[in-house]
């Protein structure tokens, strides 16, 4: 037998599946890649060492007010060990500068006072200034123009007026920008709902490009991009991190020159060839990333990279903030057919993007070719049956469950423990 752990919230699962069975499992090297120094030593040492860009502390100086774009509570970039270090760096040249810290959002709900401490940690909460983007406050932005894709260019405005923009986040595969990290802290992260609508359309989801550790002709990406410059984003300070979310890898420096290094190891590490079999089961990384049904989505693509089709795929995530997107949710509950469903949104142009569009349509395009077995919290049952998936309490109910759907006796199984962690490539 074969012992198999998936993080679940602030804990981990555990499944025995028979070796015959199992076709592989599926990991990044991340999580077996020993770093020689600490988390703040190599924080430190990519802010001395930036890419393709002066240090920070040159960039600051003379500077009055800056800003930091820094990623929201759903993502797990460890704040309380980067944060520090850029205060720290841009001190050194610019003592009186007002330094705001504006948390990007995107589409997400804004951080509670707790979620900022314990990311941030008090000493930080308590004597900077932080601003929460809304991406739904027009008051908040200003028009720069139109992206590359045609949709209009709406960010928001403490950012843009700064003299000195930077952000902080980390490089993990993604699912349809194919990375995260960069550019992606500028749009979504601090966009108007209409920018973000519009670079997250139909036909960009829609596109063979828009895939998990893919930039090359990203549709999604080149607009990005584009905002990133546009804002005069001058200096990023990306992480990488393990199972444990500890840093591994750091990389600074120029907006897109320090992202594409970090994309570069990320992609040497996270790649994994597809193990196809009958039955996937996967996680979404445990907390933050597994709070909610939307954010889960992430986890089920790398499912659907090695699943047969016709498959069942099962993933575990605690989902304790509910299904995380009321029109996502609203749409899986009271539509007929999933299929109308997809059919509904391949017919919406660019400028016609609902909110929570694309993650409805990655949704979509899964359920159409699989079966969706999801392990939350019990409480959270009726929502993952309402929206059209089976729901289960534990591993092995899952599995006796999708052992039902299919039709060999003893079915295949491929093992992702984190499905947000890994790239795999047929």
């Amino acid at each position: 037998m074969k012992q198999i752990k998936f993080p679940f919230g602030r804990k981990e699962l555990e499944l025995k599946v028979e070796a015959e069975r199992l076709q592989g499992v599926l990991v990044s090297l991340a999580h077996q890649f020993e770093a020689e120094k600490s988390e703040t030593e190599i924080v430190k040492e990519a802010v001395a060492n930036p890419i393709g860009s002066q240090r920070l502390s040159e960039l600051a100086r003379g500077k009055k007010e800056i800003v930091i774009i820094s990623s929201d509570h759903t993502r797990p970039v460890p704040s309380q060990i980067t944060m520090p270090v850029l205060l720290e760096e841009i001190r050194k040249t610019a003592p009186e500068a007002e330094i705001t810290i504006l948390v990007a959002t995107g589409f997400h709900r804004a951080s509670t006072d707790e979620e900022l401490r314990n990311k941030y940690g008090d000493q930080i909460v308590d004597s900077v200034n932080i601003e929460m983007h809304d991406s739904r406050d027009e008051s908040q932005m200003v028009n720069l123009g139109q992206l590359p894709s045609g949709g209009d260019m709406i960010l928001n405005k403490t950012a843009v007026e700064a003299d000195l923009l930077v952000a902080e986040g980390f490089i993990e595969p993604h699912f349809f920008a194919g990375f995260s990290g960069g550019r992606k802290s500028v749009l979504p992260g601090v966009a108007s709902k209409t920018t973000v609508l519009a670079n997250h359309c139909a036909e960009f989801i829609d596109s063979d490009n828009a895939r998990t550790g893919n930039l090359e002709g990203n549709p999604m990406h080149q607009d990005m991009l584009y905002a990133a410059e546009a804002a005069g984003l001058a200096f990023i300070l990306n992480v990488v991190i393990d199972a444990e979310k500890k840093v591994i890898n750091a990389f600074a420096g120029h907006r897109e020159k320090a992202h594409l290094k970090g994309t570069e190891f990320v992609d040497s590490l996270a790649g994994v060839n597809a193990k196809l079999a009958e039955i996937v089961i996967t996680s979404n990384g445990g907390y933050p990333l597994d709070q909610n049904i939307y954010q889960s989505v992430k986890g089920m693509t790398a499912a659907e990279a090695t699943c047969k089709e016709g498959g069942v795929i099962i993933i575990a995530a605690e989902c304790s903030d509910g299904h995380g997107g009321e029109e996502f949710y609203r749409t899986f509950k009271e539509t007929e057919t999933v299929q109308e469903i997809m059919d509904q949104i391949l017919a919406r142009g660019r400028k016609e993007t609902v909110p929570d569009q694309w993650e409805t349509q990655i949704l979509a395009r899964i359920m159409i070719k699989f079966k969706v077995i999801m392990i939350t919290d019990p409480e959270k049952r009726n929502i993952v049956e309402e929206m059209g998936m089976d729901w289960a309490a534990d591993l092995n109910q899952a599995v006796e469950k999708a052992e039902s759907l299919v039709e060999s006796k003893k079915p295949s199984i491929t093992a992702i423990p984190d499905g947000v962690s890994v790239i795999v490539r047929s």
